[in-house]
């Protein structure tokens, strides 16, 4: 079985796959086009896919008709159409898990650096205006004792709301498709509406999985509820958060802040305006950018692509009621 990997990954991941007698085939060079890469899909049995550069969608599976199962290496697969590819008995495996505790990181750092305002005073030291002893200038604000929303209460959510709650005695409320009775029984966690969520939260971050009805789910109307002491964080997807809305918002003091892992667009142009702001925090999607929770998903992507050649269901998968045996 021909496996296709877009990209490079952990080397742990590429011996899985040589292991099992898989034959590995990568571009000549990994920025590829459109057409390019469909080229190098529509030449291979199974789709290891890096990114979310390229949709999986109806003209995708159209137009790549052998290939019989995809592992993405990414626990979120917005860019695939699950319904188009249930149809079409073909089984899209993802890396739950292993990242949730570095993105879960990512979201507590960005609500410290927001509430300090880090970035901008790294900046001042960068360009030389380390100036003298000022009592007022660019004042952050405490986390201890507040109130953290989380929208979207998964695996992700509960790590950033255990470390808020121990590190600084936060108190936990969040929204929910569902309740979650470990949180709430754990974590002393709240369930409560979207809109108390939006306007009792001092902190609110962002962890639900993306779906087309969420798109600029955060825009002005949102904003204009939160309180002006607010942090908005989002480490999930750029598209849950109109960010023409959110500058604005900040600019005129709707909120306080903003702690960003993921923008809209992505990625950003330099010349943004959200950028200049001293309470804002902007990393270039790095939430799963550790050495463990890296080798974590190659060994999960690879894993789901081995059980799949071997007949087996894949042991991690987005629309698991598919099973696609080799024949």
């Amino acid at each position: 079985m021909k496996v296709f990997i877009n990209k490079r990954i952990p080397e742990t991941g590429i011996a899985m796959l040589e292991k099992a007698g898989l034959e590995i085939l990568f571009p000549e060079n990994e920025n590829l086009s459109y057409e390019e890469w469909l080229n190098y899909c529509k030449n291979t049995d199974t789709i290891l896919n890096i990114g979310a550069d390229f949709k999986y969608d109806k003209n995708f599976f159209e137009a790549c008709p052998n290939v019989k199962a995809i592992a993405l290496y990414s626990v979120g697969f917005d860019h695939v159409d699950i319904k188009e590819a249930s149809e079409r008995n073909i089984p899209i495996g993802n890396t739950p898990d292993v990242l949730s505790r570095a993105t879960s990181d990512t979201a507590f750092l960005l609500m410290q650096s927001v509430a300090r305002r880090a970035s901008y005073n790294f900046q001042k030291v960068r360009d030389g205006k380390w100036s003298t002893f000022d009592p007022l200038h660019a004042l952050g604000q405490e986390l201890y004792g507040k109130t953290l929303g989380i929208f979207g209460l998964g695996r992700i959510g509960y790590e950033m709301a255990e470390k808020s709650k121990n590190a600084f005695g936060m108190n936990i409320i969040y929204h929910n498709r569902r309740h979650n009775e470990e949180a709430e029984k754990e974590l002393g966690a709240a369930y409560v509406s979207f809109e108390e969520l939006i306007e009792n939260s001092d902190v609110l971050s962002v962890h639900a999985n993306f779906t087309p009805e969420h798109k600029d789910l955060f825009n002005s109307s949102v904003f204009e509820k939160m309180k002006p002491n607010a942090i908005f964080v989002n480490t999930a997807r750029g598209g849950f958060h109109n960010q023409k809305d959110l500058y604005q918002a900040l600019v005129d003091q709707k909120i306080w802040g903003a702690g960003l892992d993921v923008t809209h667009p992505e990625p950003m142009q330099v010349d943004d305006p959200i950028l200049e702001l001293s309470t804002v925090c902007i990393l270039p999607h790095i939430g799963s950018a550790t050495i463990e929770a890296r080798n974590g998903m190659a060994r999960l992507a690879a894993g789901n692509i081995i059980a799949f050649s071997k007949g087996e269901k894949m042991p991690h998968c987005a629309n698991p009621e598919v099973y696609s045996p080799i024949l």
